[in-house]
């Protein structure tokens, strides 16, 4: 049957009898420290691995964007070719224009009104203003 300690109970309390105080606390620093270390460097490992799959990920999406762009070009050729087959091909151009310059406006409305929503900047501000005048560095509390 194997233990889980590296050395037997009797030896750690032989080591323990015979050693002084100031080398058990050195003991304990020193496994600490490795502990510490090995933790960062799991810690530092886990990182890396997270970041490159972020980093994947990332340009999985980034592709998908350019290939819904190209959808979308295709589409509008598409709609502007149909088109084209019951008027001149240069208006059929211009009313698929006007559809993507309207979607545009739509768009940059709805995102206008959301971004007028955001609250974090003065929230922020009040938050700043509410914290106590001993915590403030660099003022002088009269």
């Amino acid at each position: 049957m194997s233990s889980q300690f590296p050395e037997s109970p009797n030896v750690a309390h032989q080591k323990a009898d015979n050693a002084s105080l100031g080398d058990l606390l050195g003991d304990v620093t020193r496994d600490l420290s490795t502990l510490m270390r090995q933790e960062v460097e799991l810690a530092k490992a886990e990182l890396k691995q997270s970041a490159t799959r972020a980093g994947k990920g990332g340009g999985m999406l980034a592709g998908a964007g350019v290939a819904g762009h190209f959808v979308l070009i295709f589409l509008s050729l598409a709609l502007m070719f149909a088109l084209g087959a019951l008027m001149p091909l240069g208006w059929a151009a211009v009313i698929v224009a006007v559809i993507w310059a309207i979607t545009a406006a739509i768009l940059a409305s709805i995102g206008r009104k959301n971004l007028k929503e955001i609250k974090g900047l003065p929230q922020t501000g009040e938050t700043l203003a509410e914290i106590p005048p001993t915590l403030k560095p660099g003022e002088v509390n009269r």
